[in-house]
């Protein structure tokens, strides 16, 4: 449902889905830092303090297709103020958690709400804000978010260090709750009215069950063994579950995920290319923070500095996205952000001194940063409005996912390479080696591209590109 809307709720719904954005950003980002520091204080391993993060990506990845959807089909505003309900109160649950269990039991709830918040943070902007702003609202909604990526780690390491890591927590709840006060006030409600008041059950179960059985399976899967009855089981019923949501969403008559979304060619690159440029993104992200605390010896506080950097290029990438996206077609934006992270993460692993490690990190942000943000921008440009919800869950799914399995890949990868390597030398090869794949990824997207412009399919990259294009990529 599109209504003509006031620059005072313009402005309000800016403000409500960028301090949540916000904090669901601090949140990972900060808690990355702070395992050490839970992990002595509830007297538990680290590998069982890592069920923090890992109980938290499990729900984050499992709601996203579901929480978009419930946008679309429900209203916007009501799925938005639920998720942000559970995140604040999630928030308080996780600073008081007595031990671990309620820990973890918090942040699958908290997991759950982000999960709600962000497809339809994206598709409230997408619908409140007008065709010739929508981008730049996108990207500045991105900034503001990706300033949370530059003060998680500073925020995880200092609160970790100083008062504790339950401040972190603390930190969230006002802002959550602030967030949620604003958009009570101004966030009007909007729907997918092409569609009935109902939701595909079977549909949700089986992505659900499947998400599940997968983000466990990866997260989980080097600790168990890959080979380990537990693993394949999971991965069994993943395949299993995925392959009966396929054929659901096939004969469903008003489906989760409409699957023609994924015969627009553009959509696919747009998210092909974010989907790697994030995965690159979570391990340069998890080597760094080996490298700089397992080799150079710095403390959280003092690793969480050196991540400043490349985080404050990263929030930077917003803004930048929303400049760019009337002016080059996302394909090509998308293309771009991949050699510039290719390039900086293999930069990355060659060098060692401080005066270049730094500024080659920010490099790699800038990259990083630039693909998974624009992908969310440049997606909503090629989707209808009324389906911006169902079309953002997809694409943060897919980021979610595959970021998991990068992470989970080079987990295992440095455990093989370290008995004949130092860890110094395993991380430098993590890094090439990533840095390689995006960078042939983006090759073969504007390969791909090209031959669609010779058949006539989307427009030459000579044409400036329309503010917001149905397609064309």
């Amino acid at each position: 449902m599109r209504t003509q809307t006031s620059s005072a709720v313009r402005v309000g719904a800016f403000v409500s889905v960028a301090v949540a954005l916000f904090c669901i950003q601090v949140d990972f980002f900060a808690l990355n830092l702070a395992i050490p520091g839970i992990s002595a204080d509830l007297n538990v391993t680290a590998s069982a303090a890592q069920w923090t993060l890992s109980a938290y990506m499990l729900a984050l990845g499992c709601f996203f297709i579901v929480g978009g959807r419930l946008g679309d089909v429900f209203g916007r505003r009501r799925v938005l103020l639920t998720g942000l309900a559970l995140f604040a109160a999630a928030s308080v649950g996780c600073a008081l958690a007595p031990g671990l269990g309620a820990l973890v039991a918090a942040r699958i709830v908290q997991g759950v709400g982000a999960a709600l918040i962000f497809p339809v943070s994206v598709s409230v902007i997408t619908n409140v804000f007008p065709q010739e702003s929508r981008a730049r609202a996108l990207g500045a909604v991105f900034g503001v978010a990706n300033i949370g990526t530059a003060l998680g780690p500073f925020v995880g390491g200092g609160f970790t260090e100083g008062p504790g890591w339950r401040w972190i927590f603390w930190l969230l709840a006002p802002l959550s709750a602030l967030s949620l006060l604003v958009a009570a006030l101004f966030v009007p409600d909007s729907r997918d009215d092409s569609a009935p008041r109902q939701i595909d059950l079977v549909g949700c179960l089986s992505i659900v069950c499947c998400l599940a059985a997968l983000t466990l399976a990866v997260e989980r899967g080097s600790a168990w063994g890959w080979d380990s009855a537990r693993t394949l089981a999971l991965f069994g019923a993943a395949a299993a579950m995925g392959a009966l949501f396929l054929v659901r969403e096939r004969r469903a008559s008003h489906p989760l995920v409409d699957l023609r979304l994924f015969r627009n060619v553009p959509f696919d690159l747009v998210t092909g290319m974010g989907a790697v440029s994030d995965m690159g993104y979570a391990v340069t992200i998890f080597v760094a923070t080996l490298y700089l605390q397992g080799v150079r010896g710095l403390s959280a506080l003092s690793a969480g500095t050196v991540f400043l950097a490349p985080a404050l290029v990263v929030a930077l990438t917003g803004p930048l996205g929303a400049w760019l996206a009337p002016r080059m077609r996302p394909t090509a934006v998308m293309a771009l952000a991949g050699a510039v992270a290719g390039t900086g993460m293999i930069t990355l692993s060659l060098v060692s001194a401080w005066w270049l490690f730094i500024p080659v990190f920010a490099w790699c942000g800038l990259g990083l940063g630039l693909g998974w943000t624009f992908a969310s921008v440049a997606t909503q440009q090629v989707v209808r409005p009324a389906r911006a919800g169902e079309a953002s869950g997809v694409v943060l799914t897919i980021l979610v996912t595959m970021g998991a399995v990068a992470l989970a890949a080079a987990a295992s990868a440095i455990t093989s390479l370290t008995p004949e390597r130092s860890a110094e030398q395993a991380y430098d090869v993590i890094l090439r080696v990533g840095g390689a794949v995006i960078l042939l990824t983006a090759v073969a997207v504007m390969v791909v591209r090209h031959r669609l412009v010779v058949r006539g399919k989307v427009p030459p990259l000579s044409m400036r590109a329309p503010e917001m294009p149905r397609s064309g990529g």
